[in-house]
C-alpha cells in the first residue's frame, strides 16, 4: 500500500511539473509573440518617418536645383562678358607692361574670340603657339556687332582689336545681346586702355585716325 500510495504522489508530481511546463511554455510563446508584435509595429512607423523624411529632402533638393537654374540663367550673360572683358584687358596690361604685341580677335559669324600674342609680320597669319585664350560666347551672350572709332564697323565679318605699348590702336565698342535680346556696350579706349562694359548699345565720341596711337 505505501509503495502503491508513493506511487501515486509521484504520478501527480509529474503530471503537475508537465502542466506547469506546458503552462510555462505557453507563457513564453505569448511573451515573444507580443514583443514580435511591438517590433514589427515599431520598425513599420520607423519606415514611415524615413519615407517621410526622403520625400522631404526630395522635395528640398528639387526647390534648390530649381532656384540655382534660375540664378544660372542670370548669370551666365554677366559670366560670360566678365571673361571677355578680362581677356581684353588682359592683352591691354600685357602689351603696357612690354614691347610684345597682342591682338583680341572677335569671330561674329562662329559668335568666338581669341587673345594671341602677335609675333608674326604677317597679321593675317595666326599660329598655334601664338593662341593664349580661346573661348566662344554663348546663346544668351551674342555678339551683334562691332564699331571702331573711326567709324568703321562690322556684324558679319572678324572684328580685331590691336594692342601695343603705347596702348590700343583703335578704340571701339563690341555690342552684345543678352537672353532678352537686351544691348550692352564694351567700350574699348584707346586714350587710357580701360575696356568697360555699359549698358545699352552706347554712342561713341567722334571719330579718329588709327594713326593717334602708334602700334
Amino acid at each position: 500500500m505505501v509503495k502503491r500510495a508513493l506511487r501515486m504522489t509521484c504520478s501527480a508530481q509529474m503530471h503537475t511539473e508537465i502542466a506547469d511546463s506546458v503552462e510555462r511554455t505557453a507563457d513564453r510563446k505569448k511573451k515573444l509573440y507580443a514583443e514580435r508584435y511591438t517590433l514589427s509595429a515599431g520598425s513599420g512607423f520607423t519606415l514611415t518617418e524615413l519615407m517621410v523624411v526622403i520625400v522631404v529632402i526630395a522635395l528640398s533638393a528639387f526647390m534648390v536645383q530649381i532656384h540655382l537654374f534660375g540664378m544660372l540663367r542670370k548669370s551666365t550673360f554677366k559670366a560670360r562678358v566678365q571673361e571677355f572683358v578680362s581677356t581684353m584687358q588682359m592683352a591691354a596690361s600685357a602689351a603696357g607692361e612690354s614691347d610684345r604685341r597682342y591682338e583680341v580677335i572677335i569671330d561674329i559669324p562662329e559668335q568666338g574670340y581669341m587673345l594671341r600674342e602677335i609675333t608674326n609680320p604677317d597679321l593675317t597669319q595666326v599660329f598655334e603657339e601664338e593662341i593664349i585664350v580661346e573661348d566662344f560666347f554663348s546663346e544668351n551672350c551674342r555678339v551683334a556687332y562691332v564699331m571702331f572709332d573711326d567709324g568703321e564697323s562690322t556684324s558679319e565679318d572678324r572684328a580685331k582689336f590691336r594692342a601695343g605699348h603705347s596702348g590700343w590702336q583703335y578704340g571701339g565698342k563690341i555690342v552684345l545681346l543678352d537672353e532678352n535680346e537686351q544691348p550692352y556696350s564694351i567700350v574699348v579706349n584707346r586714350l587710357n586702355r580701360m575696356v568697360t562694359l555699359e549698358p545699352g548699345d552706347v554712342g561713341l565720341l567722334g571719330p579718329k585716325s588709327k594713326d593717334e596711337v602708334l602700334f
